[in-house]
């Protein structure tokens, strides 16, 4: 476990486990905007965080790995997402993969590029998507909660554009217009994308767990 960090109550803390910076900037938009009283710390505050091996079959699985093994290693609740985008015309893909769909871990233009390449090798099908995610809090043994482990999800239906339009976003936000809009998420404002995306829905599902058992 890494060095306490001075006069921080850690029973009033909370880690997000992602070195990911446009999560972190949504999640900590949303607890803002929440006024939950927690203090929220990061990568910047643990720059030796450890990465974390994805090795589940799910969201759900690879959020609660994360947040596992971050609150492991700071000694602190931990809340850590995994998500993805689901293509229907591609089964489903890249799901769990989409940070490395194209090989190369979060090569956001590599890997939007080559779902569009797959769709237009199918003849462009139908382009009905989604995006999902999975929010897990994990709360140490140690602290005065007791140890405990909650996943919440959420999603949001979309389908995906021909060409990348906006650059209010990141992943695969460019090329993915949310279900009754005729902008793209990353044409969107950072508000109105929290009031509706996948990650916003599984933090509003999971704020008032962090509120009973921290805030």
């Amino acid at each position: 476990m890494t060095e306490p960090l001075g006069e921080i109550d850690s029973t009033k803390s909370i880690v997000l486990a992602t070195r990911n910076l446009g999560k972190v900037l949504e999640f900590e938009r949303i607890l803002e905007a929440a006024k939950i009283d927690v203090t929220v710390l990061g990568l910047r505050d643990f720059p030796d965080m450890p990465d974390v091996d994805e090795t589940g079959t799910t969201f759900a699985e690879n959020a609660l790995l994360k947040a596992h093994q971050i609150s492991q290693y700071t000694g602190l609740p931990a809340l850590a997402d995994d998500s993805g985008l689901c293509v229907d015309a591609l089964g489903g893909a890249p799901g769990i993969f989409s940070a490395r769909w194209s090989w190369v871990h979060g090569n956001d233009e590599a890997n939007l590029q080559k779902v569009l390449a797959e769709l237009k090798a199918l003849g462009n099908p139908t382009r009905s998507a989604r995006f999902r995610c999975a929010v897990a809090l994990v709360i140490p043994e140690s602290h005065p909660s007791g140890a405990q482990e909650i996943v919440r999800e959420g999603e949001m239906l979309g389908e995906l554009v021909h060409e990348p339009r906006g650059i209010n976003g990141f992943g695969y936000d460019p090329i993915f217009q949310p279900l009754g809009f005729t902008q793209t998420s990353a044409e969107l404002s950072s508000e109105a994308k929290d009031a509706i995306s996948h990650r916003g829905h599984a933090l509003h599902a999971i704020l008032p767990e962090v509120t009973r058992l921290i805030a």
